[in-house]
């Protein structure tokens, strides 16, 4: 989808802006016809790709024309649908230039700061770990040991680099902090796997759903992502990888091997064993990324590191201390061999400089009790996660919770694939949640709604009530015709 936007020049303010061809706003759109009058349900089909970006501000729409064709819809639907994107301020159209999205203005219907109130569960980030704050405040006492280093450091402290080799090691996979590299955060350091691993057009292999994030990284550096299936109820396709990777020879795999976001679905040790013998013979460098991995609640111990058995430089991996201490505390990393690490570094410079020491020596102290700080994190997720299961199956029992041992959210299965009209009815009710196609490398995923458990249960509880009252609406506003064309697709 995304992956289809080319970008082009404009000859006004020496500006690049993109511009996505009717065939790929199609695609992003998907099952768009869930209400009616239609030219309104594609203006809000338009509308979440601008909200959640998967269309960037300042791109450019297709010709109502040439839209309207692929849509198969009449001129003056598609016109309509644009003349309400005008009127709510989300694109711009000029005669002879065409239509452009707009940056989101603080009164649009779908920011935080129209929503007074509004419960944004977006973010699948729980709140900073309480000790933080004192970890900060004694860092800050002694900076002056901190400003007297030059401040850019590309490689990372050696002491948080062998703290984090020393949690790799004791997992079973020996480390030495040669093989470690700190990045500004997780982002930071796939967009530098990314850049490093590829070239223009090469294949990477993806989970789907998967992270959006991590899949705009790779697409950005020119990758053409193959998918393959994920599922709260039986984990990884594993035929369906092993015949990807034999079959389209990618050059990395991105997965998530441990409470995969969104589904929360972890690994068997069959499903390891196989990706990584199938990933071997295809020469695919594995991009495990490791973030969520120690947000265990109640699976316990699976055995073993996973992958801990490949092959030289056929792994590497990625964490982060965004999701188990705070999002704010921009430390992440990668663990490789130490000759792709010294390649990393070489490439770094054209990101940034290096990762900030106050940062840094916070990760420091926080590495040695990092224990303590999971048992808390998983208490605190228990305790969302159980709130949030509960709510669902009591006030939307036709809507399916799968039982998830960790991680950071629910990839809840609907009973209709309306996941984009729920989302857009529950912002106008005051909460804001990302799409099931938000998630998808080849479209689809109209049938899900990934809701995060980390924020506080009382929020929860009015989340799903707020879903609950805004679901009949949904389904009753849902064209027949449609209804059953989406469900045939799915």
């Amino acid at each position: 989808m995304i992956g289809l936007i080319h970008t082009v020049q404009f000859g006004y303010c020496g500006l690049m802006d993109s511009r996505i061809s009717a065939r790929a706003l199609t695609a992003a759109l998907g099952g768009w016809r869930t209400s009616e009058p239609a030219y309104e349900a594609l203006a809000d089909g338009i509308r979440l790709l601008c909200l959640d970006n998967r269309l960037a501000p300042r791109t450019a729409l297709p010709a109502e024309r040439e839209l309207a064709v692929a849509l198969r819809l009449s001129r003056s639907t598609v016109a309509a649908a644009y003349r309400s994107l005008r009127d709510t301020g989300h694109i711009s159209s000029t005669r002879g230039s065409g239509s452009v999205t707009l940056p989101l203005g603080r009164r649009d219907p779908g920011s935080v700061a129209a929503l007074e109130g509004a419960i944004d569960l977006q973010q699948a980030s729980p709140p900073a770990w309480p000790g933080l704050a004192g970890v900060m405040a004694d860092v800050a006492s002694r900076s002056a040991a901190l400003v007297a280093r030059t401040g850019y450091d590309v490689l990372g402290r050696s002491e948080l680099r062998a703290a984090i080799a020393e949690r790799y090691t004791a997992r079973g996979i020996p480390t030495h902090p040669r093989e470690v590299l700190v990045t500004t955060g997780a982002q930071s350091a796939i967009h530098l796997l990314a850049s490093v691993l590829l070239g223009r057009g090469d294949r990477v292999l993806f989970e789907t759903p998967t992270y959006p994030h991590a899949a705009d990284a790779f697409r950005r550096a020119g990758a053409r992502l193959v998918g393959m299936p994920v599922t709260t109820s039986d984990g990884w396709d594993l035929d369906r990888a092993q015949q990807a990777l034999a079959r389209t020879l990618p050059v990395a795999a991105y997965l998530m091997p441990d409470f995969q976001n969104p589904t929360g679905r972890s690994m068997t040790s069959v499903e390891r064993a196989g990706i990584l013998e199938a990933a071997e013979r295809s020469g695919t460098v594995l991009v495990l990324d490791e973030t969520t991995a120690d947000l265990d609640i109640d699976r316990g111990p699976i055995g073993g590191a996973g992958f801990a058995d490949a092959e030289r430089d056929s792994v590497v991996r990625v964490g982060s201390l965004g999701k188990t201490v705070w999002g704010g505390l921009r430390v992440g990393w990668i663990r490789a061999s130490a000759e792709f690490v010294r390649r990393l570094v070489a490439a770094r410079s054209a990101h940034d400089l290096g990762t900030p020491e106050f940062e840094q020596a916070v990760a420091a102290e926080l590495l040695p009790r990092f224990d303590e700080i999971v048992a808390q994190r998983s208490h605190l997720l228990r305790e969302g996660r159980d709130a949030a299961v509960a709510a669902i199956r009591s006030e939307i029992p036709e809507w399916s919770a799968p039982d998830t041992h960790g991680g950071v959210s629910l990839w809840i299965e609907l009973d209709a694939p309306l996941s984009s009209a729920i989302v857009m009815e529950a912002r106008s009710r005051g909460l804001l949640l990302s799409a099931g196609p938000r998630f998808s490398v080849d479209g689809g995923h109209d049938r899900h709604l990934r809701l995060p458990f980390t924020a506080p249960v009382d929020e929860l509880r009015r989340a799903v009530g707020i879903l609950a009252d805004a679901w009949p609406h949904v389904r009753s506003g849902a064209p027949i015709v449609a209804s059953e064309q989406l469900e045939a697709v799915v």
